[in-house]
């Protein structure tokens, strides 16, 4: 393919049959209707909204974008469908260049900004992508580019080393990075210099100097294209967090923090401002916490964002809790439960009164199993009301109150008068003191089933907890009909995932005897990003309040007794769950020691 110096749909077809990717009758279909297909795209592109065209890209068809639009089943694979992504990592094979599987969160944003001019990247499609030794890594789409790679090193002075990468893959950073790069700088070029010492001492500065504010349309621009950035990187958090000298962006991903941005310390206040402002906060207000929230759309679907501010050492830190529909509406049947687990919360869901209670700590997925409980158990004939600080999403199928403390609407006072909006369920945010106990207590004795969580680390933790909020033992007893422990750990990436047996000390640390066993961890790929791991599972530990467990609730009774009885009626630990998971090769051994202790 090198000596035509020139890449079609029809020799990336050839090639990919002779590697094994698509069969003898799809490449001659491919040849047949390839330039269809290529035509096709170009009038999508075109049709495909402004920013697309105005990018200059909107005339390039490269041949691995109309071989995957054929969609493609890989042969010997059940469904598996043959991507841009392969195409253009078979290319690199073939024309040898090494390829690149572009990972945003291990870009730098300086080294992708500044070596390479926006018009230039867009025009060409490169992205510079590292910088080591004063060499500088820059992914292609074209790997016949040479006299533009040559124009670019002479003109700008740079030893440069080509990777090829996937058309999407380059125009989704060069899109991203540039464009909150170009927000940022546009954003301090407008902002005057001044000193910052964040709350911790009070700076005078006499009227008349020009000051950048939330609503300046560079700001607004940054923001938004922070917001899509973590909508497609599948953040669960965005932190923007004041530093002595700068502002530090940073996502959670799969329960892990990545350094994403710094930005100018200037432009720290002006991106809270405009966050605050979306949110509906108090702009003048920087001493006290505030809470607030944000309906977008993002891929033909809502999205909650839920912010919290907190003054800091330096200024204010915000946190944006991304609720996304997907994950926080799941089908029980698809979240981690094992059969036994699944069959006694059902059980537990279909009574017509009693308490269920969730626990876990901050992140453990409280949030998920109660509102896709909730939505199981929806029905037009079902009035379910939800109390909670603050309302997570909203759903329209529920009757969601807000806790508001400051005209004194918590918990306890809403509880004390929700009987009378006659519900069937009841879902409570967190019993958290014993007035909200008791009121939980009250509605599930007077016919209704309600729903909670508490901050306790194991199932049977939650009934010595409810004792020290000073519920009666007879109470719990009469009310509880189960109690749900749980927790995330990710899972291991598919694409990577290797074999590997225990160590002689791993065993004994688990307590599995001295039987070999076999386990598999991700050994890091372009999928997962190199950690590894790609998404996130459920381990559950169900505890029925059965007659041996209520027997042992008094004033007096001992944790390790109230184990050991739910145990002899069935009980899973957390830790024997996530064990089976590590065996099914689900998850790692680091991952069951990292949750359950």
């Amino acid at each position: 393919m090198s000596a035509t110096k020139k890449l079609t749909f029809e020799n990336c077809a050839h090639l990919l049959k002779k590697q094994g990717l698509i069969s003898a009758e799809q490449c001659t279909e491919i040849a047949a209707r390839g330039k269809a297909q290529e035509t096709r795209l170009y009038a999508l592109h075109q049709s495909g909204g402004s920013r697309r065209v105005q990018s200059g890209t909107a005339d390039i068809i490269f041949p691995a974008e109309v071989i995957a639009a054929f969609n493609f089943e890989l042969p010997g694979t059940s469904g598996k469908i043959l991507t841009e992504d392969m195409v253009t990592e078979a290319v690199s094979s073939a024309v040898g260049l090494p390829y690149l599987k572009i990972d945003p969160l291990k870009l730098d944003l300086d080294v992708v900004t500044s070596y390479i001019p926006r018009p230039f990247a867009l025009k060409n499609l490169i992205v510079a992508v590292a910088e080591s030794g004063g060499i500088i890594t820059v992914a292609v789409a074209d790997p016949f580019n040479d006299a533009i790679i040559n124009e670019l090193a002479s003109a700008r002075q740079l030893e440069i080393r080509r990777v090829l990468s996937s058309k999407s893959d380059i125009l989704k950073i060069l899109r991203e990075f540039y464009g909150f790069r170009a927000s940022v700088m546009a954003a301090e070029a407008e902002s005057s210099s001044t000193v910052d010492l964040g709350n911790l001492e009070q700076f005078f500065k006499m009227k008349g100097q020009q000051e950048i504010e939330g609503n300046d349309k560079h700001v607004v621009s940054a923001v938004d294209f922070l917001l899509h950035y973590a909508f497609e990187q599948h953040a669960s958090d965005i932190h923007i967090e004041p530093k002595r000298e700068k502002g530090l962006i940073r996502f959670r991903i799969d329960g892990v923090m990545h350094n994403i941005h710094v930005i100018p310390k200037l432009l720290h206040p002006p991106i809270v401002s405009r966050i605050k402002l979306l949110s509906r906060m108090d702009l003048a207000e920087k001493r006290r916490p505030q809470d607030g929230r944000i309906k977008t759309h993002f891929n033909n679907k809502d999205i909650e964002l839920r912010v919290s501010t907190v003054p800091v050492a330096f200024g204010e830190k915000v946190v944006i809790r991304i609720f996304d529909p997907d994950i926080l509406l799941q089908d029980l049947d698809s979240m981690g439960f094992y059969a036994r687990e699944m069959s006694l919360y059902n059980s537990f869901i279909r009574r017509p009164n009693g308490i269920i209670l969730v626990t876990g700590p901050t992140g453990s997925g409280k949030t998920t199993t109660l509102y896709s409980t909730l939505r199981s158990l929806s029905s037009p004939e079902v009035n379910i009301i939800t109390v909670e600080d603050p309302i997570e999403m909203v759903m329209e199928e529920f009757n969601q109150i807000g806790v508001q403390q400051n005209i004194g609407v918590g918990f306890d006072s809403i509880l004390r008068n929700i009987l009378r909006q006659d519900p069937d369920i009841i879902m409570i945010g967190e019993i958290r003191d014993k007035e909200t106990a008791e009121n939980a207590v009250q509605a599930a004795l007077t016919g209704h089933l309600v729903l909670s969580t508490l901050h306790t680390n194991d199932s049977a933790s939650a009934i010595v907890r409810l004792l020290d909020l000073g519920v009666q033992p007879f109470l719990i007893s009469a009310t509880v009909i189960g109690i749900i422990a749980q927790r995330l750990v990710r899972k291991i990436c598919p694409h990577c995932k290797q074999v590997r047996e225990l160590t002689g000390d791993e065993l004994d640390y688990l307590q599995l005897g001295k039987k070999s066993h076999v386990v598999w961890e991700g050994q890091g790929c372009k999928e997962c990003r190199g950690t590894g791991y790609k998404g996130r599972t459920g381990i559950f530990e169900v505890l029925d309040m059965n007659e041996r467990v209520k027997s042992l609730v008094t004033g007096h009774v001992e944790l390790a007794d109230l184990v050991s009885a739910a145990q002899e009626g069935g009980l899973i630990s957390l830790r024997q769950v996530a064990i089976r998971k590590m065996l099914e090769g689900a998850t790692t051994y680091e991952e069951v020691i990292s949750m359950t202790g």
